[in-house]
């Protein structure tokens, strides 16, 4: 295993309404949660996702040395897969996908060309119920190398059958909570975040509410993915997280954002635009790792082995040039769970305030203060 780096790795709720989906009750909040902006307007996750690619571009050298280095062909041999299956888990609406899955088969191809017949590709894109999958279906290149589908659901579950898949690929995803810790928008709890909407300058008890629950929503995802892929099937994981160390006063992270983002949420409840109750209730679900602690987490799975292990610097942070364009591209990301919450009508106004807030801090406006890492992982499934 490698592990590199430049930097030191560190460190009551809100109304549902209930949707009736076949034979299961969903929560129309849960269902939502999750989603990016769709479509392609000036607002959407297409049009603004461009520090996601960024991470794509860093981890491209890493997957092709990898798929050529470690996918197991004699094992393709004896389970005769065909077609090769690769799964995307969070794919949205595939404008980082598709670039990611043509590195993959191009990879795989590289390494079977030796071999008579190169297998066909079925791709499974995978992200929640609401995400836009017409816009992804749309959006497929025409000119691509394999046949899509979509499966619609929460990633950290079962989603695909027994041994089906031979490479799953997962980027900018893990860091979702499957949902807020239910003790951190409880006023009854230690954990109560009232006035905050974060982890992030928290309670100890909000962080630890917030570590447990990522720890058990990975140890999730691997059990399904261990069912899901082949014996010496592939995994690489692009997981967002911070480093272990971090000057508030000259640098940021994607949580220090978060937390920029509630300050206005608070702002407005004092003048009145939105109540006190509603910021109270609302809690991002989201968390970010330190480099031991997902090493750790995975370990305690033994189903996979880590056959690499390295920090990235995503490039993607230096085409967010402007405050106005950091802000729409955490508009992209955020908005469908901020109405899922407040409503439409406070939208314009609360990223108008966020884009000051950044626009009157030069800390914000520097690509070089911001450390947010990614943790390149690639995994094999082991022999059962």
């Amino acid at each position: 295993m490698m592990v590199k780096s430049s930097l030191d790795p560190k460190r009551s709720l809100p109304h549902h309404v209930e949707l009736n989906l076949g034979d299961k009750t969903m929560e129309r909040s849960l269902l939502g949660l999750y989603a990016m902006n769709g479509g392609k307007g000036a607002n959407s996750y297409a049009q603004n996702s461009s520090y996601q690619r960024g991470v794509v571009d860093a981890a491209k050298p890493l997957i092709e040395a990898e798929i050529a280095t470690k996918l197991d062909t004699k094992q393709l041999s004896s389970t005769h897969t065909t077609p090769f299956r690769i799964a995307d888990f969070g794919c949205s609406t595939g404008h980082n996908s598709f670039p990611a899955i043509q590195i993959i088969t191009e990879a795989v191809e590289r390494k079977l060309q030796t071999q008579a017949q190169i297998p066909d590709f079925h791709v499974f894109f995978n992200d929640q119920v609401m995400n836009d999958f017409n816009t992804l279906f749309h959006s497929l290149p025409p000119q691509r190398n394999y046949h899509a589908a979509g499966v619609p659901g929460p990633f950290h579950g079962r989603l695909l059958p027994n041994a089906s898949i031979d490479f799953a690929y997962s980027s900018c995803a893990l860091n979702w909570l499957s949902e807020v810790p239910k003790a951190v928008a409880d006023y009854r709890s230690p954990a109560w975040n009232n006035g905050k909407v974060h982890y992030t300058g928290a309670r100890k008890e909000v962080f630890e509410a917030y570590s447990n629950h990522y720890a058990n929503d990975i140890e999730s995802f691997l059990k399904a993915r261990a069912e899901e892929l082949v014996n010496g099937g592939l995994m690489a994981l692009l997981v967002p997280a911070v480093p272990t160390f971090e000057n508030p006063g000259t640098s940021y992270t994607t949580p220090t954002e978060m937390d920029l983002i509630g300050s206005c949420l608070v702002d407005m409840a004092k003048k009145g635009i939105l109540s006190e109750e509603k910021v109270d209730t609302f809690n991002f679900p989201l968390y970010f790792t330190i480099p031991q602690e997902l090493k750790a987490i995975i370990e305690r799975n033994h189903s996979f082995s880590i056959e690499r292990m390295e920090i990235l610097n995503n490039p993607g942070k230096r085409t967010l040039t402007s405050a106005s364009a950091r802000a729409t591209y955490l508009r992209a990301v955020f908005e469908g769970l901020l109405i899922n919450h407040f409503g439409t009508e406070i939208m314009d106004e609360l990223f108008d305030r966020y884009t000051e807030k950044l626009a009157a801090s030069p800390l914000f406006l520097d690509p070089d203060n911001e450390k947010s890492i990614i943790i390149f992982v690639l995994l094999k499934r082991k022999e059962v």
